[in-house]
């Protein structure tokens, strides 16, 4: 059983209403004068293609019309929210090196510091720019947990709210997924002083989903994540095994980010961790695996049987040297595929999908590695977008997504004069959004049916900003 997702906010401005839009990417193509319905709990009720915008307006007049094509919104299956206040302060180096390793030693410094009240500010700053960047629903990777000297809230779930709320606020749909963290590595039994934190055992992360439901938030869904083997003894990823048997959540881990820690894995369990997996868990349509960056193609063959997931999350890697999944072997698995924007190095989803097929194309020196002209995908913009649809949607449990009747009313209005998509043909807009634009090119955004972007601007960007200048100036200075 899935999660279709909550019910949208109740709140006196929604309303039923419609909107046509000249092209919208419905079915798994563009079609031309669509007119979508949406009802006051925030779902699609009807989608028809064909209808011209003077049929629309007749049958009601008060269909908005919309400037540009539209999109299904995105979802981000990887965040780690408090991550956007570091991002950008560990591009230079003072050692003779530097890798994943080095850059989470400093970034543990920013997760010490931060408090849940700017915790929510960071947050709201990273989920604006998110929805700017056609993202409309996050999974929040959460494992920041406890008070800054490790010890716990009064209130469990503390720094859970204070993502809730930003999400909230600033109108984007959210999964939390709160994190088992219980130990520094294979051979250390013990959280290192540095990730105090994020201390969980599997009770407490099943104690938290269930908390996180009992809020009842619009568009607000809870799962649960294992950080990595690394951080998770094999006895306490069985027992969350156990607890979130028949659950309807979604069961995220990281697994297979870094050479180390493959090599690490072998060392303590002599099985690769994508092996391991396989092997000791039970996989299904409800676990995602992030990253998944090092893998043999028996892995890749045993999680396509198992029908789990994987998130990738390309900017990121490539920002921390992690290395190059195979995406090619992923999709030719059928695999479902979701994005993530991770450490937040960047917000925009084309950008992410871009970078899957630019790595291909540098490593085989061939261009539209990701097309499947024989399986009727020439369009690699295409075949990547709809993978990271229905990857994204299993990301987060749902089991209604896109332009489609039941599915959340979220909307991307593209600009057709943005730089890049300006001229472009509709049938190739999506390709040139995703190799041609530098920057986000929506015009508006919608989530659940109410606009939370209007000309490529959250409706709150100043009050937004200002907020996290502030915290940027207190958490960073010298």
């Amino acid at each position: 059983m899935s999660l279709t997702p909550n019910r949208a906010s109740s709140r006196a401005q929604r309303r039923a209403h419609s909107l046509w839009a000249p092209w919208a990417w419905v079915g798994g193509r563009w079609q031309r004068d669509v007119l979508l319905r949406c009802n006051d709990q925030g779902l699609w009720t009807d989608v028809q293609c064909g209808v011209s915008a003077s049929a629309a307006l007749t049958q009601d007049a008060t269909t908005q019309v919309l400037p540009g094509p539209a999109l299904p919104g995105m979802v981000n299956a990887h965040s780690h929210a408090f991550q956007r206040s570091f991002a950008g302060l560990a591009e230079r180096r003072e050692a003779a090196q530097d890798d994943f390793w080095s850059w989470r030693d400093r970034m543990y410094q920013t997760a010490l510091r931060i408090s849940a009240e700017q915790l929510t500010l960071v947050a709201r700053q990273l989920y604006a720019e998110m929805l700017v960047g056609g993202y409309t629903h996050v999974c929040e990777f959460h494992y920041l947990h406890h008070q800054p000297d490790g010890q716990p809230y009064p209130e469990r779930t503390r720094m859970a709210r204070a993502l809730a709320q930003a999400a909230q606020e600033v109108g984007i749909g959210l999964t939390l997924l709160p994190v088992l963290y219980e130990r520094g590595g294979f051979q250390q039994p013990t959280l290192r002083a540095d990730q105090r934190r994020f201390a969980t055992n599997a009770e407490d992360v099943a104690a938290m989903r269930q908390d996180i439901r009992r809020w009842q938030l619009p568009s607000v869904e809870a799962g649960a994540a294992i950080h990595s083997l690394r951080a998770a003894s094999a006895a306490s990823i069985e027992r969350l095994c156990e607890l979130s048997a028949g659950d309807p959540g979604p069961l995220h881990i990281h697994v297979a980010e870094q050479t180390a820690e493959v090599n690490d894995c072998m060392a303590a369990t002599g099985m690769r961790p994508v092996a391991w997996l396989a092997q000791h868990v039970p996989l299904n349509a409800h676990w995602h695996l992030v990253h998944a960056t090092h893998t043999e193609p028996t892995e890749l063959e045993a999680v396509a049987r198992s029908g789990a997931g994987v998130v990738l999350c390309p900017t990121t890697e490539a920002n921390l040297g992690d290395g190059l999944p195979d995406v090619l072997g992923w999709l030719s698995h059928d695999t479902p595929i979701s994005i993530g924007s991770d450490s937040h190095v960047c917000r925009v989803w084309p950008h992410e999908l871009k970078l899957l097929e630019y790595g291909q194309r540098l490593i085989q020196r061939q261009r539209n590695v990701l097309a499947a002209p024989h399986q009727g995908q020439p369009s690699t913009a295409a075949r990547l977008f709809e993978a990271a649809q229905r990857g994204g949607a299993a990301a987060a449990a749902w089991t209604h997504h896109g332009l489609t009747p039941g599915a959340r009313a979220d909307l991307l209005v593209m600009d057709p004069l943005a730089p890049g998509l300006a001229g472009v043909p509709a049938n190739a807009l999506l390709d040139a959004l995703v190799f041609v634009t530098d920057a986000p090119a929506f015009s508006q955004v919608w989530v659940a049916g109410q606009q939370v972007v209007n000309h490529g601007r959250h409706v709150r960007h100043d009050e937004i900003s200002q907020d996290f200048l502030q915290v940027m100036q207190t958490l960073h200075a010298h």
